[in-house]
């Protein structure tokens, strides 16, 4: 039996190290990354396929349970109850000084990574606000104006739109708009 000293770093190890860098605002290298691991840089591309899987992953583990806590702090139903859990899920993102640093470090690479097809994380948010859509439809809470996937898809979109603005136009938009236009597309007004 192997001594608790002599452990071999494994990938969930070297994840936790990634992401604990990551929230300190440090920026992810896969060479210095296998130098704390004690490993070679082969064998992290082998376990997470390269930096920009890694950060992707990173991303998820964050992002996953602010959506889900943001869900499940928003009173409501149907299209005022998704405004309000995606708008706040937009919030606390962008509040977070961690994500503002890596947008700000790695502008191309983080919409890269965010917003398009080449990561994982936006395929993976699109799949989990379609879920709350047809948690919503399922309850007779929302009358969907487009299928769900679509719909999903517009949300994610408006997300991003106000996250990145600064980035993509060069003039920041006020992310807290996300919510009234999200319920603007799902046909609620604020009363």
């Amino acid at each position: 039996m192997l001594a608790s000293t002599d452990r071999r770093p494994d990938p969930l190890e070297a994840f936790r190290i990634a992401r604990r860098w990551f929230l300190e605002g440090r920026r992810i290298e896969m060479q210095e990354l296998a130098t704390e691991l004690g490993i070679n840089r082969a064998t992290l591309f082998r376990w997470f396929g390269g930096r920009d899987e890694l950060l992707a992953e990173i991303l998820w583990s964050l992002a996953e349970p602010t959506l889900k806590a943001s869900i499940e702090s928003s009173p409501g139903h149907g299209a005022a109850h998704i405004a309000r859990a995606v708008g706040h899920y937009a919030t606390v993102i962008d509040e977070a000084g961690f994500f503002q640093a890596f947008l700000r470090r790695e502008p191309e690479r983080a919409l890269r990574i965010l917003a398009t097809r080449a990561g994982t994380l936006q395929g993976r948010l699109v799949a989990a606000i379609e879920d709350l859509l047809n948690d919503e439809i399922a309850a007779g809470q929302l009358d969907a104006p487009l299928p769900p996937r679509d719909l999903a898809f517009l949300i994610v979109r408006i997300v991003e739109s106000f996250l990145y603005a600064d980035i993509i136009t060069g003039e920041p938009l006020e992310v807290g708009k996300a919510e009234q236009a999200i319920g603007a597309l799902l046909g609620h007004r604020p009363g």
